[in-house]
């Protein structure tokens, strides 16, 4: 335990910004799974499902709880995956890489 006072105060700052980080942090991650399960599920809101994972990410990457180029590489391929979506023919097809 820290002895000095500027230290107690920092450590209590920590602990807020950990516990408000690890909300966004989750509330991002909860968009983005939903989104992948209503590709699987041929879901119609399908859409609506990723412009609610997009949103999560951007706010999640102003306020500094994951880098920018991480929520643009995840919106990236959430698109990329939509813009192949077609509701009824199933799943996109993962292209297989050699």
């Amino acid at each position: 335990m820290a002895n000095i006072k500027s230290q107690i105060k920092r450590n209590l700052q920590n602990e807020k910004r950990r516990l408000n980080n690890r909300n966004v942090r989750g509330a991002a991650r909860t968009a983005v799974n939903q989104a992948r399960a209503a590709f699987t599920a041929e879901d119609p809101e399908t859409k609506e499902a990723v412009l609610k994972a997009i949103s999560a990410l951007d706010k999640a990457a102003e306020k500094g709880v994951i880098h920018r180029n991480n929520a643009a590489r995840r919106k990236s391929r959430l698109m990329k995956k939509l813009a192949t979506f077609k509701p009824g023919e199933g799943a996109p097809k993962a292209k297989k890489t050699k």
